[in-house]
Order: C-alpha cells, then sequence, then structure tokens
C-alpha cells in the first residue's frame, strides 16, 4: 500500500510517499480502507515535533479516519468487510477504571492514532474494534472525516464538560475553525446565542453563516470590551476556548458571574498567568477537555445523520499533495476542514 511517512520533523517537516506491506489485523483489529482523513492542527505538532511525548520515526499521520472495514482479525465476531466506520482517534486500553465507565478521554493507557502508531494518511490502518463507530446512513466518509475528531471534541466540550442552557450567551473562539464551526452549531441547536471571532473577514461571514449572531475581529484588542457591550455588560455563560496564550486570558474578560471557560488546545501558547481574585470573587470556571469519549462520536455523527450539524470542509488534497495540505492549514488560511483521501479508486462494486 501507499503511505505518507513523516521522516524528519520541522515546519516543514520531511514527508515521504512510501510503499508499504500491506497491513494484517491482530485478532481483535481490522483494516480499514481509508476513504478519507481530517488534518488537524495535532498533525502539524507531530510534523514540528512539538508534542510532549516521544515519537517514533518514520510516523503516517492521520487520526480522524472513515473508511471501510476490508479484513478482520480471527477474534472480531461484530464486524466484517465491507462495514462502513468512524475511527476513534484517542485509542483507549478499555480496561482501565475511567474506560470502564466510558470515559475513554481519561483512559490512563491511551494512545493517539496518527502520532503513537500509524494513522489514516495511507491506503489502509490498522485499528482495534473499539475504536470503530458504525457510520449512519446517509452520513459519507468526507463527512465523517470532518467531524469524527473536531466536531466530538466540540461534542464532548459542551455537552459533557460543560453544560448549554437554553438562552445562554456563547463565546466561541475561533469559528472558522473545526472544532468553533462545529461548536457554534452545537451551540445555537441546544437554544443559546452564539457570538464568534475571526482573523480575517472570510472567517468572519464564515461563522456568521453557521449561526453566530455577531462575529468579532480577533485582530482587534478591544473585541473583549464588544462582548460585554453585546451582552449588556453581564459578559457569556461559557466560553469556548481552543487557542491558549493570551486568548485563554480574555476569554476571563468575556466571562459572566458563575460562567465557564473550557479549553482543548494551546496552539497560541501552554502556560499562562491568570488573575485569581476575580477568578475566585466571580466564582468562574476554568474545565480542561481532552479528546471525546465514543458517545460523544456517536452523538456527533447522530447529529450530522438528523442534519443538525453539518461539516465545513475547506478542500480536499490526493494522498501524493499531503505536504501541500500540512502548508495550507499551517497557512491559518483555512476554512473549516482540511481532508486527505488517498487516491486508489474504489471498485466497481462499491
Amino acid at each position: 500500500m501507499k503511505a505518507i511517512q513523516l521522516i524528519a520533523h520541522g515546519a516543514p517537516g520531511q514527508f515521504e510517499l512510501r510503499d508499504l506491506p500491506d497491513p494484517k489485523p491482530g485478532p481483535d483489529e481490522v483494516v480499514v480502507q481509508v476513504q478519507s482523513c481530517g488534518l488537524n492542527h495535532l498533525d502539524l505538532w507531530l510534523e514540528a515535533g512539538a508534542l510532549p511525548v516521544p515519537i517514533q520515526l518514520p510516523r503516517t499521520p492521520g487520526g480522524e479516519i472513515a473508511g471501510r472495514i476490508v479484513e478482520v482479525g480471527t477474534a472480531v465476531r461484530d464486524w466484517q468487510a465491507g462495514d462502513e466506520v468512524a475511527v476513534q482517534s484517542n485509542i483507549f486500553c478499555g480496561e482501565c477504571e475511567f474506560c470502564r465507565r466510558g470515559e475513554e478521554s481519561l483512559c490512563l493507557r491511551g494512545q493517539l492514532l496518527g502520532v503513537q502508531r500509524d494513522g489514516g494518511f495511507a491506503e489502509h490502518v490498522v485499528v482495534p474494534t473499539r475504536t470503530l463507530v458504525r457510520l449512519p446512513a446517509g452520513v459519507d466518509f468526507d463527512t465523517s472525516a470532518a467531524l469524527t475528531l473536531a466536531g466530538s471534541t466540540a461534542m464532548h466540550m459542551l455537552t459533557n464538560r460543560s453544560q448549554v442552557h437554553p438562552g445562554d450567551w456563547v463565546l466561541v473562539i475561533a469559528g472558522a475553525s473545526g472544532v468553533g464551526s462545529a461548536a457554534i452549531q452545537i451551540a445555537q441547536k441546544l437554544g443559546a446565542r452564539a457570538i464568534s471571532t475571526g482573523s480575517t473577514d472570510a472567517k468572519r461571514q464564515l461563522a456568521g453563516s453557521l449561526g453566530a449572531e455577531f462575529v468579532l475581529d480577533s485582530n482587534d484588542p478591544a473585541w473583549p470590551a464588544e462582548v460585554r457591550r453585546i451582552t449588556g455588560k453581564r459578559g457569556v455563560d461559557l466560553v469556548v476556548e481552543h487557542v491558549g496564550g493570551d486568548v485563554l486570558i480574555k476569554a476571563f474578560e468575556c466571562l459572566a458571574r458563575g460562567g465557564t471557560v473550557v479549553t482543548c488546545g494551546a496552539t497560541a501558547g501552554r502556560e499562562v498567568t491568570l488573575n485569581l481574585w476575580p477568578f475566585f470573587v466571580k466564582q468562574q470556571k476554568l474545565v480542561g477537555s481532552y479528546g471525546r469519549n465514543r458517545a460523544d462520536i456517536q452523538a456527533t455523527l447522530e447529529w450530522a445523520a438528523a442534519g443538525k450539524l453539518k461539516p465545513v470542509i475547506d478542500s480536499i488534497f490526493p494522498l501524493d499533495e499531503t505536504p501541500k495540505a500540512f502548508a495550507h492549514l499551517r497557512s491559518r488560511n483555512a476554512l473549516g476542514k482540511v481532508l486527505i483521501e488517498p487516491f486508489e479508486p474504489a471498485s466497481e462494486s462499491d
């Protein structure tokens, strides 16, 4: 099979399109023919060698996989060749105390697909059956790849790590991103009024088209004050934050008394200085959110099947142009998700 492999870290890193042996499944694994795989900022961190986990090169990136099972392991009973699936990117052990209670995002022995084991920028990938989620009718591979990681991350943030009530004000940072575009839609469908931010006119227009009532220019230092003006000086009930750095601090300037900032990323910086006095006087909350649980993926795909959640796809690249896809995402010009589709054509029977 053909696969893109990272062979040296950098920004840009060094990639090669390689011919590799066809993978074989273990007893409780399957081989998935990759139909579409999303590109994530996590892949940029992998490329740059900026992740706080050991990375063994060469590595095939790609954790947002949708495809079709082509081979099953000897112990597999509930899956068969031809099944169309999404793959959970945070591979969980299924045995620790957290996995047993359905909190796979807290798994004690978790691994990241495409980081600690080879991922989906390839024609085929081997994954454990416990990571599979069946695609609902009406959800195609590109929709799944665009939503399974970013969309389920937003779902986890808004329905597991925090709660949204009808009439709440929800501020979604960077509404044109994968997480942001899904978070606006989820917040709106839960009855909230959404405010968002964007660094360009195109990004702000996209966030508005998804349901944000107000979209502010994140380049304007006064945007937190504008949030307070919009909400009658009250502030928002919830901030969906996935940038980190100074943006996280600015999020607290927008927050109402008793409000919550839920954060899942740190692309702009991992260390911040927080003024504790207003934080505890206003009884605010800072909540970390990591990955997703299986239930979050199922809910995301069910929402997509029902037409409640739609993917925002910026562009689709063939496998041999994966380095161009990385460059495009790194440029910060993408509006929504960037996808990779392996160029092996489907058979006529498909």
